[in-house]
């Protein structure tokens, strides 16, 4: 979420959260076998606990499922059985151009937990396709914690849910001041996981055991995580507004997301080039080293880093275009690593710069959806006051929820409801206009009524 999002709808804190208390003499038959690491050392001054470390898994370090017959024994267990899956994996953002799975995980009662590698199902494939293993699961819900990250480099591979249970927005909806899997694992069951290994670099082979034992933990208790959430959304009235939310994540990715336009605008310091040419000349640049960093697969950062394309293109300031030693002379370039694509920047700058005015990009980029609300007390001011009398209500209807203001109403929606409010401002039909705008049934009926008045006061 962006800072005027949280600007526009900040997120609602529990001072009443509880915590599972220090017990360290829990024993391996209370955390469904899973061997303990004990913490010694004494705690902190500010009293935080020191919970037992999950270290090792219930049921021993799985091997990795990397053959063909392996995948099929698994995939046939999973097709006999009922329940929930567990699932998750393991990318290399920051190594990798790609976002592709390196790693699957799953747990479920016929399979226990099961690692499996995708890298060695390509056949020759820029991706494996796993459709046929999918589809042994479809049924079945599947629990993912931030389901939004990961089901895309699942989708891609063939792991496509129809039933899903995310436990990250499921604590969310309770109210839950910290929602990483780590902090939830300390909050309901009083252990702790090891994150030592969450951003390293899963494309390497062969994989240490440290890392396949981490990645085998962050599945070991997300099935019992689930049922607690399920329980706990039952008995404060949310398991309907949990379901439909987990619905809307299944329905967006079932088509891959479309990518951003204008993507070389997002590079640090791009607000500081004041020519078009300047812009012409970062996107050149940026084109040039995505390019680059495809065909090697490697993370466009550690080609270049973006202070470095922006540096070039912010020589074109004074509305010309640099030269090649120009390009050579900055500082962000005379380390002997940064020079080896020294010449692919060089050429890029001079692509830039034979673009007559109509090929360059415009100064601001084109308008998707309603503009800074910033600007709103002069550009719309009937938008400027719905904004203000809106904000509070949701936010104030939020916390008596006990749920994190954009998980009651995104701040996107919010905006766009006020810019372009429809001509009736009653409450039927602003729950027809949030429906449109992507809000779901029960943020629809909850939080119209509260609009509805706020607008009415103007």
């Amino acid at each position: 979420m962006s800072d005027s999002d949280t600007d526009l709808l900040d997120e609602p804190r529990r001072d009443d959260e509880e915590t599972p208390a220090d017990d360290t003499s829990v024993t391996l038959r209370e955390v469904a076998g899973s061997t303990l690491q004990r913490d010694d050392q004494e705690k902190p001054a500010d009293d935080t606990p020191q919970y037992p470390v999950l270290s090792v898994p219930a049921d021993g370090l799985p091997a990795l499922t990397d053959t063909w017959p392996a995948l099929a024994k698994t995939q046939a267990a999973l097709a006999r059985g009922t329940g929930p899956i567990a699932f998750d994996t393991e990318r290399a953002a920051t190594y990798r151009y790609s976002n592709r799975a390196y790693l699957i995980q799953l747990r479920s009662p016929e399979t226990l937990t099961c690692l499996i590698d995708p890298i060695a199902f390509q056949n020759g494939r820029e991706l494996a396709d796993l459709s046929a293993f999918g589809t042994a699961a479809r049924e079945r819900e599947w629990i993912l914690h931030a389901a939004s990250q990961d089901l895309p480099c699942m989708c891609e591979v063939g792991l496509r849910p129809t039933r899903l249970f995310d436990t990250e927005l499921a604590g969310r909806l309770l109210g839950l001041r910290r929602v990483s899997l780590g902090t939830m694992i300390e909050h309901y069951f009083g252990l702790s996981l090891l994150k030592e290994h969450s951003v390293a670099d899963w494309s390497q082979r062969p994989l240490p055991e440290s890392w396949t034992a981490y990645a085998a933990l962050d599945v070991e208790l997300l099935i019992e995580l689930r049922d607690k959430l399920a329980t706990e959304l039952a008995s404060v009235g949310k398991d309907e507004w949990a379901a439909q939310e987990f619905a809307y994540i299944v329905e967006r990715h079932l088509e891959p997301p479309e990518e951003r336009p204008d993507r070389f605008r997002r590079l640090t310091g791009s607000n500081q080039i004041r020519t078009r040419l300047g812009l012409a000349i970062l996107r050149e640049l940026w084109t040039t080293r995505d390019q680059i960093a495809e065909d090697l697969d490697r993370w466009p950062g550690r080609i270049v880093p973006d202070h470095a394309l922006t540096a070039i293109a912010l020589l074109a300031n004074n509305g010309k275009a640099p030269s090649a030693g120009d390009v050579r002379s900055l500082a962000e370039f005379r380390a002997q690593r940064s020079r080896v694509f020294l010449r692919d920047w060089q050429d890029a700058v001079a692509r830039a710069a034979t673009l007559n005015e109509k090929q360059m990009p415009p100064m601001r980029a084109p308008r998707i959806g309603p503009p800074d609300p910033r600007n709103w007390e002069k550009t719309n001011p009937q938008a400027y006051a719905r904004l203000l009398a809106a904000k509070p209500r949701v936010v104030s209807l939020a916390e008596d929820l006990v749920l994190p203001g954009e998980n009651l109403l995104s701040p996107a929606t919010l905006r766009a409801l006020c810019w372009d409010a429809p001509a009736q401002l009653d409450s039927k039909t602003i729950e027809f206009a949030l429906s449109g705008l992507g809000a779901r049934k029960w943020q629809c009926e909850l939080v119209a009524p509260v609009l509805a008045h706020a607008f009415a006061a103007l």
